[in-house]
């Protein structure tokens, strides 16, 4: 694989739920790729598909409800879309990773912390109990835990919000991936911890030349970050590109929106912040044309029926807007 060639290569994502209220598209044809050593955010609203798009490319979508209907998650030219369970098991916590959104629901209380990273290293790297443990300190020292000896035996609850958090790290680097998902790794953390821990995560990624996939809703956090920029609405990526050009020359009106919702110290105190009106559509009814449209300040008739292609605007930058040029005008 050459140096600027994709790990990871997804085209026309899409997945369907199937609820009560009908089938709901929660992905509808995604496009995005990310090269080794990169670090590509993922930013938009709650209900954007974020976070189920992170569960589609490791397969972890509940079935029933949900299935992938169409599309193709490429990592190092295989497709996982149409890989086997069995082969799934083998990729997941070892060549693919994932920190999930809440560490105290997703580590388990009954076990030690040291038994919860050892099992990925007995399970794909073949360690015994004891060389498996030593890894395990090894990682827990290398997110930053003081006392790593200690810790390694202590549960989840022993620990505080921000060590939980490096746990979840430790055990999603244990096997050395290639690509690591990070679903809202600051979620409930102070704004110092949350730093340590983005920084931490940008640290391993330079020393491993690892992929990172940064799940997030906080732009300013991810700013001085990141590489790329994916911004997601209603299940579509609606704009794409390197994250200096993004913020600095945002095309979509969505985009738009975002930033400027943004707190920001240079506003005087009291100042409103700005609001985006109204709320992402629901999924089981969406209207034809852009699925932006109903929240859009520029929108046109034409709006509300054509559904926009991407459209380049700039190096390595798109946006799915048919006012793209007014717009960035």
């Amino acid at each position: 694989m050459g140096q600027d060639a994709a790990l990871l290569e997804v085209t026309d994502l899409r997945v369907e739920f199937r609820t009560r209220r009908g089938s709901a598209m929660v992905l509808n044809g995604v496009d995005f790729h990310i090269r080794r050593g990169e670090t590509l955010c993922v930013v938009g609203e709650s209900g954007c598909g974020k976070s189920m798009t992170a569960l589609a490319l490791l397969r972890l979508i509940p079935s029933p409800p949900g299935q992938i209907k169409a599309g193709a998650v490429r990592f190092q030219g295989e497709d996982l879309a149409q890989a086997t369970e069995a082969r799934m098991r083998e990729v997941r916590g070892d060549r693919i990773s994932m920190i999930f959104q809440e560490p105290m629901t997703s580590l388990n209380p009954v076990f030690t912390v040291g038994d919860q990273i050892g099992e990925s290293l007995r399970l794909h790297a073949g360690l015994d109990a004891k060389a498996a443990r030593e890894r395990s300190i090894e990682m827990l020292r290398s997110v930053g835990i003081p006392a790593p000896e200690r810790r390694v035996d202590e549960y989840p609850h022993q620990l505080s919000g921000g060590m939980r958090q490096r746990v979840m790290i430790a055990m999603a680097l244990a096997c050395r991936p290639d690509i690591l998902i990070a679903d809202e790794p600051t979620t409930a953390l102070d704004v110092t911890v949350q730093a340590e821990v983005l920084d931490l995560l940008a640290a391993l990624v330079a020393d491993s030349g690892m992929a990172l996939l940064l799940i997030s809703h906080d732009l300013g956090l991810m700013a001085d970050r990141v590489q790329r920029l994916l911004v997601m609405y209603a299940g579509q990526a609606i704009e794409d590109g390197p994250c200096a050009e993004v913020l600095a020359r945002p095309a979509h009106p969505y985009t738009q929106a975002l930033l400027a919702a943004r707190p920001r110290l240079e506003l005087a105190r009291g100042t409103r912040l700005a609001t985006i009106p109204g709320r992402v559509p629901e999924l089981h009814a969406l209207p034809p044309g852009c699925a932006f449209a109903d929240r859009c300040p520029r929108v046109v008739d034409r709006c509300r029926v054509v559904d926009p292609p991407p459209v380049e605007v700039g190096a390595g930058h798109t946006a799915c807007c048919l006012r793209l040029h007014e717009v960035t005008a």
